[in-house]
């Protein structure tokens, strides 16, 4: 904890600017990961209700469905795929703002470990003593900001991979609820 916060007190603004950046990304990582697992936890919910429905034979989805407003304004195969697609947009967002953290966050370590680096050497350029024992605690906390990045970069990775994972259960919930509906409609025209 002191190496960082030597780093950045003595870093400078690059320092700063790399610690600024790179809490921001951990702060909106932790804040999409709990916003979005909770909402898509109640969503998958209320669709396992309105399969369940489904399936006793009810013949109509819950009207919290989101299938429920494609069904009232009349249910074709093609306004459910319609609703499906809307669904899925709805249940993916933000996983594309958790992969651009997830991959740019260790370059934003590096950068600041590279200006950390070169204003190492710029300083010991100008010192007539430059042994190991003056250039390795340099090293050792430009090397701060890489390990700042991926420590940023793990967390949001894992909740990436994690909320696909939930949102491509959800989606295959409603198309089985889809198929539900279709198959009965089809029954119906029989």
């Amino acid at each position: 904890m002191e190496l960082l916060f030597t780093y950045i007190t003595g870093g400078g603004i690059v320092s700063t600017l790399v610690f600024v950046w790179l809490s921001l990304y951990f702060i909106l990582t932790v804040w999409i990961w709990i916003s979005r697992y909770l909402a898509l936890t109640k969503w998958e919910s209320t669709e396992k209700k309105s399969l369940e429905i489904l399936l006793r034979g009810a013949g109509h989805v819950s009207q919290n469905s989101i299938l429920s407003k494609c069904l009232a304004s009349g249910s074709t195969r093609s306004s459910l795929g319609i609703c499906k697609s809307v669904a899925e947009k709805k249940a993916t967002s933000a996983l594309s703002t958790l992969s651009v953290i997830s991959s740019t966050a260790p370059f934003i370590g590096l950068f600041g470990t590279i200006v950390s680096i070169l204003n190492t050497f710029s300083q010991l350029g100008d010192s007539q003593t430059a042994s190991l024992t003056v250039i390795a605690p340099a090293i050792s906390e430009a090397l701060v900001a890489t390990a700042a990045g991926i420590f940023v970069a793990i967390p949001a990775y894992s909740a990436h991979v994690l909320l696909k994972r939930k949102a491509y259960e959800l989606m295959n919930m409603i198309q089985r609820e889809i198929e539900l509906i279709t198959s009965d409609q089809i029954h119906l025209y029989e």
